[in-house]
């Protein structure tokens, strides 16, 4: 039986309590009003509950098509349904053009009323169960989501809280790991471009030659196989928010290309003549040194100086190892729900492993092996040490500070740890070190690992 509070306004208050007790049968609750005056205090009382408010359109005090953005206004979320006793096509058209989810005649409307009811209650329904996903996904991405009280994290929220309600492009620098597609997502929830679209892309995700139709898109015809036009990523996220990780991988002739996007909010898709426009803040991210890349000519140094309009360093979790506890403790939580098994918490033992550990895998590998241990650990029982991964026992090696090995013969030691664990497979170590397929080559061919 349907359920939900609905608003009924009409003069007539016979007809008035006739279509309430109907309305009632049906399960729904029905409050009433005699009038607009009195039916927009009610309303206003009620938002958060009316899923639909059926008007008379012929009011003392109001025409109810005029009333139209008065309700839209005060209960945003749910539907008007208009009714009259002399409907004109006119009015019909300017109802609808204002937002009512229908108009119905009185006289034959009494076998549509119910059936018009619950569409309009589904529909504001499903309005709600959306507001409600996004403002979970706005507060997931927001600042205040984000774990962690230690200066250096703090000052890059700062930074960030100041530039996100502009159209600056931001560029974020930090390690592999260190959590920089969340700082760009809580740049975008904190932007006036909130309710556009969010769209990532991993710049060496993409084999080299493929990257540049994925971005910018293609004409048909513009190569063997380009059988129909192709909307390009820049085009997805015009409006909102577009985020290049890794933008350091992207080829010279690609970084001209997108100059001319931070430039003049255009560029020409492949075998296209005439330029495309977009509206797009970007926010892009590296773990490389871009003006130094840009010295040596492996970066444009026009595009870098575009990038670097507001540079924001995420910081390594070792620069903010107070932080390890806390984002254990969150994570391990996590997976426990998601495990459907009790796990109380965190052993002294275990979090001084934690702590002691270098992290060159970042708050990336940090959750990575927490998810491992809630899987091992037994219920009921605070997760002990034997639970991390084998170079946390005692006397493992690689529970290092920056004085006994460097952070690249770290990063080498994990990725080799990775390769033997997962038997090779190059695909998983890179999802599994949240890089890309191309850069954990670059990385094997740098450390000597390629096999």
């Amino acid at each position: 039986m349907p359920t939900g509070t609905l608003l009924l306004i009409d003069d007539e208050a016979r007809l008035r309590q006739l279509l309430a007790q109907v309305l009632e049968l049906e399960g729904y609750t029905v409050l009433q009003a005699p009038d607009a005056y009195r039916g927009l205090a009610l309303l206003a009382q009620h938002a958060a509950e009316v899923l639909v408010v059926l008007s008379d359109v012929k009011l003392p005090d109001g025409h109810g098509v005029e009333l139209l953005p008065r309700y839209r206004a005060a209960a945003p979320l749910a539907e008007v349904v208009l009714l009259t006793a002399f409907g004109t096509i006119p009015d019909g058209v300017k109802a609808m053009k204002l937002g009512a989810f229908d108009y119905l005649t009185k006289g034959d409307f009494e076998q549509q009323l119910v059936v018009v009811v619950e569409r309009a209650a589904e529909k504001a329904r499903l309005q709600r169960r959306v507001a409600e996903l996004e403002k979970r996904v706005g507060q997931r991405h927001s600042f205040e989501s984000m774990i962690g009280e230690a200066p250096a994290l703090r000052r890059a929220q700062h930074l960030a809280r100041q530039v996100a309600p502009t159209d600056s492009t931001v560029l974020l620098e930090g390690p592999t790991g260190a959590g920089k597609e969340l700082f760009a997502q809580a740049l975008h929830e904190a932007s006036g471009r909130k309710s556009k679209p969010f769209v990532a892309v991993n710049c060496s995700a993409f084999p080299k030659d493929l990257l540049e139709s994925e971005l910018f898109g293609y004409k048909k015809g513009a190569f063997t196989g380009a059988l129909t036009d192709k909307k390009g990523l820049l085009e997805e996220a015009t409006g909102g928010t577009l985020f290049l990780d890794e933008i350091g991988e992207l080829e010279l002739n690609v970084q001209a290309k997108f100059l001319r996007v931070l430039e003049m909010q255009q560029f020409t898709k492949l075998g296209d003549t005439k330029a495309t426009s977009v509206n797009i803040r970007l926010v892009a991210a590296t773990n490389r040194n871009l003006k130094q890349e840009a010295a040596e000519g492996r970066f444009r140094p026009d595009l870098y100086y575009r990038l670097s309009v507001f540079t924001i360093l995420v910081p390594s979790l070792k620069e903010r190892a107070s932080d390890v506890p806390l984002l254990a403790g969150f994570f391990l939580q996590h997976f426990a729900a998601r495990l459907a098994k009790r796990l109380p918490g965190l052993a002294p033992e275990t979090v001084a492993a934690l702590q002691a550990y270098a992290w060159p895998g970042n708050v990336r590998e940090l959750k990575n092996v927490l998810e491992r241990a809630a899987i091992l650990a037994p219920a009921g029982e605070p997760l002990a040490p034997e639970y991390l991964p084998e170079e946390f026992q005692s006397g493992a090696r690689p529970v290092l500070s920056a004085d006994d090995e460097s952070l690249r013969a770290l990063e080498a030691r994990h990725i080799k740890r990775l390769m033997g664990d997962l038997l090779g497979n190059k695909p998983e170590v890179a999802k599994k070190l949240g890089i890309g397929l191309t850069t954990l080559y670059r990385k094997l061919q740098e450390y000597g690992l390629e096999e």
